[in-house]
C-alpha cells in the first residue's frame, strides 16, 4: 500500500507505516531487536511489529490485557519486557466524557481511593514481566502487584532496579516508586516518595487548590539522580544514591505562571543540561501555551531554565483541533539514538519535531513531520477531532524515528538533517 502522505515534512521523509496488525492506536513505543513494542490505549493490550525492515514492516503479534486493565506503557531491556497494568480510566464515565477531569482533578479522588479505602477491583493492578527471548512470544514470569488503581509509567535500562509511577490506595495520586528486580519473578518494592500533601491516608492536606493535579508521569534516572514530572507539581530532582530512601534536592514548579503539565524530562548530564517537557493537554490550548524548557543543571539544587524550544509555526496549529503543544521526548535510552545536541519530540497535533540544541541558549528546529489524519477514529473518548495527535516517538541506534498516534498507526520515518 502506498504510504499515506504527511501534511507537512522538513528535513524527515517517512519510510515506512504499520496500522499494527489492525489496532492503529497506540501510546509508549520501544524499538527491540528489530521489534516494535506498542502499547495500546484503546485496544487494550499491546502489539509486537516486525520492523526489522522499517520501509516493510512485518507481522503483528497482539498480546490482550486483563479486563478492565491499561496496558499504555512499557520497557524493554535485554531479555526483559516490562508492563504496566492498571485501571482503564478512559472506560471511567467520569473521564470518558469530558478528557478535562483526568488532567484537572486529583485520580485518587475522582475515583474514590484517596482516603485508603479498598475498594472492589474489578481490573489488574501493578507491573508485568516477561521474558523476551524469543521477542514476539513473550513469556510472563513475574509480576509486582500494588494495592491501587495501579502503574502508569516505568523507568528501566538494566540493572536491578526500575522506577514506576504507582497510584496507591491512601494517596491522591501517582507517585515515585522503586521496584528492586534482583530476581525478576519476585520483584518487590524498595523505595518510595511523593510531594508531601499526597499521602491523604496518612492525614496529609493538599496545598495546591482546585483544579490542579499534582501527579507523577514518569522520572527518568541517570546514575544516582532521578528527574521526576509531576503535571501541575512541576519538577523533582531526587537523590536516589540510597533506593531505600529517595531524598529530595530540589523542587520547582513554574505553574503558575504557567499552565502546567509537566511531563517528560531528558537528563544531558555530559552537557549539564535538562530538557523538561509541559504536555499539552486540552483542546485548542485551552490550558495555555505548553513549552519544552531547557535547564542548566551545574548546580542541581538550583536549576535555571535559560531557553524554551521553538514553537511550531508552520501552520495555525491551535486551530487545528486537538491537543497542540509538547507530549514526549525520545529518551537517550542505551542502545537507541543517544545525542547530546538534538532533540527528537512529539508536539501532537503538529506532529513529530526535531531540535539542535548545540547552543542551548538558541534552540532552533531542524525537521519536522505532520503525519497524515488518521482514517479512522479509535478514541473512545467523546467528541474527539479526527487529527493527528502524535503521542510518543523512539529514534533507533540507526536515527530511523518510530512515533506513534491515538489512532493512526505507527509511522516510521528518517531524518535527514
Amino acid at each position: 500500500m502506498p504510504l499515506p502522505p504527511p501534511d507537512h515534512a522538513r528535513n524527515i521523509r517517512l519510510i515506512g507505516h504499520s496500522d499494527q496488525g489492525g489496532r492503529p492506536d497506540a501510546l509508549q513505543v520501544m524499538v527491540h531487536r528489530g521489534y516494535a513494542y506498542v502499547a495500546h490505549p484503546w485496544s487494550r493490550g499491546f502489539s509486537i511489529v516486525d520492523v526489522r525492515d522499517p520501509k516493510n514492516p512485518g507481522a503483528t503479534v497482539y498480546v490482550p490485557s486483563p479486563p478492565n486493565t491499561w496496558t499504555i506503557h512499557l520497557q524493554t531491556h535485554d531479555d526483559l519486557l516490562l508492563v504496566i497494568h492498571a485501571r482503564d480510566l478512559f472506560a471511567d464515565a467520569a473521564f470518558a466524557a469530558d478528557e478535562k477531569v483526568y488532567y484537572t482533578r486529583s485520580v485518587g479522588e475522582t475515583v474514590g481511593t484517596a482516603g485508603g479505602a479498598r475498594t472492589a477491583r474489578n481490573w489488574s493492578a501493578g507491573m508485568a514481566i516477561y521474558d523476551i527471548a524469543d521477542p514476539v512470544a513473550p513469556r510472563q514470569i513475574g509480576f509486582f502487584p500494588v494495592e491501587g488503581v495501579g502503574i502508569h509509567r516505568i523507568w528501566y535500562v538494566g540493572g536491578r532496579y526500575a522506577y514506576v509511577s504507582a497510584l496507591l490506595d491512601g494517596y491522591t495520586d501517582y507517585i515515585f516508586l522503586v521496584v528492586d528486580l534482583a530476581d525478576p519473578t519476585r520483584p518487590v518494592e524498595a523505595g518510595r516518595w511523593w510531594i508531601p500533601g499526597m499521602h491523604a491516608a496518612g492525614g496529609e492536606t493538599p496545598s495546591w487548590g482546585e483544579g490542579r493535579r499534582y501527579a507523577l508521569h514518569h522520572a527518568v534516572v541517570a546514575g544516582d539522580t532521578a528527574y521526576a514530572c509531576w503535571r501541575d507539581g512541576g519538577l523533582t530532582i531526587l537523590d536516589i544514591a540510597d533506593r531505600a530512601q529517595p531524598k529530595l534536592v530540589t523542587h520547582r514548579n513554574w505553574s503558575p505562571p504557567f499552565g502546567g503539565g509537566t511531563h517528560s524530562a531528558l537528563p544531558l548530564p555530559a552537557r549539564d543540561l535538562l530538557i523538561v517537557a509541559d504536555e499539552a493537554v486540552l483542546d485548542n490550548e485551552e490550558d495555555g501555551r505548553k513549552h519544552t524548557f531547557v535547564f542548566d543543571i551545574r548546580e542541581p539544587s538550583n536549576p535555571v531554565s535559560i531557553a524554551t524550544l521553538p514553537t511550531p509555526d508552520d501552520a495555525d496549529y491551535p486551530a487545528k483541533g486537538g491537543h497542540f503543544g509538547p507530549h514526549n521526548l525520545h529518551e537517550n535510552r542505551p542502545g537507541s539514538f543517544v545525542s547530546d545536541t538534538l532533540v527528537f519530540a512529539t508536539w501532537q497535533n503538529a506532529g513529530i519535531r526535531v531540535f539542535d540544541i548545540s547552543d542551548p541558549y538558541r534552540p532552533r528546529e531542524t525537521g519536522a513531520l505532520v503525519p497524515a489524519a488518521p482514517e479512522r477514529m479509535v478514541d473512545a473518548r467523546a467528541n474527539r477531532p479526527q487529527v493527528i495527535q502524535s503521542a510518543d516517538l523512539f529514534v533507533d541506534a540507526n536515527g530511523i524515528i518510530y512515533a506513534t498516534d491515538y489512532n493512526a498507526g505507527l509511522s516510521i520515518m528518517e531524518y535527514l538533517g
